[in-house]
């Protein structure tokens, strides 16, 4: 088997959705007009994303062995991933997240981890080759935050590319994970956690991105949600807005680095400048990527930082959740 391009150390979730006109206020019960079940967890959406994109993937992940486990296995399948390292255990049930969407695609969520908190050490001393081999191994802080700082330290050492998505994000993170982050992506909420800024405009995110770059990371995105995003690089510490293009969305729950991680593993030591955008389509409940990549230039046998421009999901479900056909 193929060395894995993309490794994802993260979560899995079963998605209990509710859609409805509105949000509720506390304490109000509203009725809503759709309910439907699916596969999230932002490991698990950023690995499934990257493989639908082409990359070969691996994810390193912990569910119950119970029936939505048992789905998310077959889920794993479908979709190209190995399941050689997706645990399950009988001491949790598989993560699970409730979530109301109003018709503007705004959300509320509630997220029981489950066995995502069990992955443990010995689980990344398994994967420890296969993260090594990687090109880009992506974490978030679904997981026990122990092991996603230890996996993005496995990853640092071995001179893999890390990129790090700090959700849910926590004040007082440990510094080292800027020091082992290649690229930090938070958006506004998880931005004014981590630094104690709000950030309410493109300026603010500059800001912000400034001072994670300052903490040890090379590259810093903060999203700004329909204001596009602001992107900032140690080696052009001025900020740079990228605007995106309007669109009705649809859901917002589904925040998919994986995209990123495909295009930085796609184009890495590539010559030239790639600034033509890029559309991508993914049916069975997949997304409408549209980005513009752009690839500082360096010495040749310098793996380059690819600074994503103009990132645009909008997800449109005509299966939700479901396996490309």
């Amino acid at each position: 088997m193929a060395a894995a391009e993309v490794v994802v150390v993260g979560s899995c979730m079963t998605d209990l959705v509710s859609l409805t006109t509105r949000l509720p206020k506390a304490g109000e019960t509203i009725h809503g007009h759709r309910f439907f079940s699916g596969f999230g967890g932002k490991g698990a959406n950023q690995c499934v994303q990257a493989a639908r994109l082409g990359a070969k993937t691996s994810m390193i992940c912990m569910v119950g062995k119970d029936s939505f486990g048992n789905d998310y296995l077959e889920n794993f399948k479908k979709n190209g991933i190995p399941t050689e390292f997706v645990g399950q255990t009988e001491d949790a049930a598989t993560g699970a997240a409730s979530i109301i969407v109003n018709k503007e695609g705004e959300n509320f969520i509630v997220i029981v981890a489950g066995a995502n908190l069990l992955l443990n050490s010995d689980d990344l001393k398994r994967a420890a080759h296969v993260i090594s081999n990687a090109k880009v191994m992506v974490c978030q802080l679904e997981i026990t935050p122990a092991i996603s700082l230890e996996a993005l330290k496995m990853a640092h050492t071995s001179g893999v590319k890390t990129l790090f998505n700090p959700a849910p994000a926590v004040a007082d993170l440990d510094p080292r994970f800027y020091t082992y982050s290649d690229i930090i992506c938070c958006n506004e909420t998880e931005a004014e956690l981590l630094t104690g800024i709000p950030v309410g405009n493109v300026e603010d995110a500059g800001c912000v991105g400034r001072i994670l770059l300052e903490r040890g990371c090379k590259t810093a995105i903060v999203t700004l949600g329909p204001e596009g995003c602001v992107l900032v690089c140690a080696k052009e510490p001025t900020p740079k807005h990228i605007p995106t293009k309007k669109v009705t969305a649809v859901d917002t729950t589904k925040c998919i680095p994986g995209n990123w991680a495909f295009f930085h593993c796609m184009f890495c030591g590539a010559h030239g400048v790639i600034s033509r955008p890029i559309a991508v389509h993914l049916s069975g409940g997949g997304c409408w990527c549209s980005l513009a990549v752009e690839e500082s230039q360096g010495p040749r046998d310098q793996v380059r930082t690819i600074c994503i421009w103009n990132i645009c999901l909008n997800f449109h479900r005509t299966k939700p959740f479901g396996p490309p056909e």
